[in-house]
């Protein structure tokens, strides 16, 4: 698996692809450049991670084989790269972040383990791959079972009673941003609505259009992360 680091110090953001991208993507999209100041000044440093999309979520295979591979690469990312990010030297806080489907990533996994997270940023996301929105499939085919349900943030959230867990998620900041007229408007609405149901403070910031390209993203990297 390979990854991209910009910057020295600052806050870390784990920063997951959008939907079957790659590590190189933000940098080729200029959504990097966006924050180039925060960077050389030492306020962010991105780490770019690559997907396995391609081989889970959007592979054609059953749909328990495309769980399984997603935790795999969930496994990749907690044993592998936020070692990676958390014991260097200048490490401050972590920031979950992504786009599209980076941003379902993002929230997953800083709702599933919050204990290592201070901040979660999605844009443009949708947080249940099951539901079906205009040209985006549900990409299970109708198929649920226990390791899809707790990875699924819209499923497992409103259902979420342990205490413990509750805490650590209220403690960070949470921040959901989508555009009015994107397929994933709704969905936005609904985890917003369950957040607020459980006490969890964030924020849901809602575009003009659908905002759901590289251009909204480089202006929505400089605003939230």
């Amino acid at each position: 698996m390979e990854l991209l680091v910009f910057g020295h110090a600052g806050a870390s953001v784990l920063f997951f692809p959008t939907r079957t991208a790659r590590f190189y993507d933000y940098e080729n999209w200029k959504i990097v450049e966006a924050l180039r100041d925060k960077i050389e000044q030492g306020e962010l440093q991105l780490f770019c991670v690559d997907s396995v999309d391609i081989e889970s979520f959007y592979a054609p295979i059953q749909p328990s084989e495309k769980i399984a591979r997603h935790l795999q690469y969930e496994h990749y990312i907690l044993q592998e790269v936020l070692p990676l990010i958390m014991f260097r030297p200048k490490f401050t806080s972590l920031t979950a972040a992504g786009c599209s489907l980076g941003g379902y990533h993002a929230m997953n996994i800083a709702f599933r383990y919050p204990e290592y997270f201070n901040k979660v940023v999605s844009m443009s996301a949708r947080f249940d791959l099951t539901l079906s929105a205009q040209t985006f499939p549900d990409l299970f085919n109708g198929y649920i079972d226990e390791k899809i349900y707790y990875n699924m943030p819209s499923m497992y959230m409103p259902n979420l009673t342990d205490v413990t867990l509750l805490e650590k998620i209220r403690k960070m900041s949470i921040s959901m941003v989508v555009g009015k007229e994107d397929p994933f408007y709704e969905n936005n609405l609904h985890l917003s609505a369950v957040l607020t149901s459980k006490d969890i403070p964030h924020a849901l910031y809602v575009w003009d259009d659908e905002a759901h390209r590289p251009y909204h993203w480089r202006k929505m990297v400089r605003l939230y992360l």
